[in-house]
């Protein structure tokens, strides 16, 4: 595998998901980094966990797994998140997420300000957005990289934590945005008032709206809808026997990235990301180890399941 030398970024929370039976490293973000290292690319997190127990065993697993911890800060005050997750019998999360925990904190430095100007792809969501401490810090990292910069909004709704100014701020300052059937609705419904638009419409009221490069629309076992100012692509999806969704979507998004800044077509763009989100969703937790024959599926030139 070509390591990619582009600079990936997961930017908000690292916690440790909680199962009924296991403790699996996860975070939107931080599986978003660790996905990106497993397609080859330099990946890390810009976070901050906890000056305990699990803060340390965070950064030590994130390590094993290939993700750079350098960026990620240690909070004296506040302990590192965690989320109960419940699974239901489709296999679809539920989480309970602790409040006022490290990745709340969120603190602009010097150290960030250098890696938010060399930043290549950056991927955050709403969650990490709901402390105006952590907003703040977030708004101004995404707003010190460069122009060029892909910088790719994954909606990720969690429970009451997020408000229509998070929304709107972020998507006036993203060039991709990725987002579920269950999520688009309730958010053009927010921005918009309006609750009648198809998803079609509904992404591209967001593409107009926020001058957006790209929406993609997941939808769970049934693919994705992908769509630009001038092209869409639908995808049905693979079937696959689902254990668990969790890091499912973040493993999308990074294959979606990955091809998108090779200049591939939507086609091939869906067919990578719904291969890797389905190979995830048959394993445990948000991070598995990497499967070769799926890696050359999602990195080669075409998907075969």
């Amino acid at each position: 595998m070509n390591p990619d030398r582009r600079f990936w970024i997961g930017l908000g929370e690292v916690l440790w998901d909680v199962l009924p039976d296991a403790r699996h490293l996860g975070g939107a973000p931080a599986n978003f980094a660790y996905h990106a290292a497993m397609l080859g690319a330099y990946s890390t997190v810009a976070s901050r966990v906890g000056a305990d127990a699990l803060g340390r065993q965070a950064i030590t697993s994130l390590q094993q797994l290939g993700v750079e911890t350098h960026y990620v800060q240690v909070d004296e005050a506040h302990p590192t998140g965690t989320v109960n997750v419940q699974v239901d019998e489709a296999g679809q999360p539920r989480y309970t997420i602790t409040e006022d925990v490290a990745w709340d904190y969120l603190t602009w430095t010097e150290q960030w300000q250098e890696l938010a100007e060399r930043a290549d792809v950056i991927c955050w969501g709403s969650l990490a957005q709901r402390s105006l401490p952590s907003r703040n810090t977030i708004h101004q990292f995404l707003q010190s990289t460069r122009p060029n910069a892909l910088l790719i909004f994954d909606v990720n709704l969690r429970q009451r934590f997020y408000t229509r100014e998070v929304l709107a701020e972020s998507l006036k300052l993203s060039s991709v945005v990725k987002i579920n059937d269950e999520e688009l609705p309730r958010v053009v419904n927010l921005l918009d008032g309006d609750s009648s638009k198809t998803p079609e419409q509904s992404a591209r009221w967001l593409i107009q709206n926020y001058d957006l490069a790209l929406v993609c629309l997941t939808r769970g076992a049934h693919g994705s809808l992908i769509i630009t100012n001038s092209e869409k692509f639908e995808h049905p999806g693979f079937r696959a026997k689902v254990v668990d969704t969790v890091g499912a979507g973040d493993a999308f998004t990074a294959a979606l990235a990955h091809h998108y800044l090779r200049g591939a077509s939507l086609k091939r763009i869906s067919e990578a990301a719904n291969v890797f989100g389905a190979w995830v969703a048959t394993q445990s937790g948000a991070t598995p180890a990497a499967d070769q024959r799926v890696l050359r599926q999602v990195i080669g030139e075409r998907a075969r399941v």
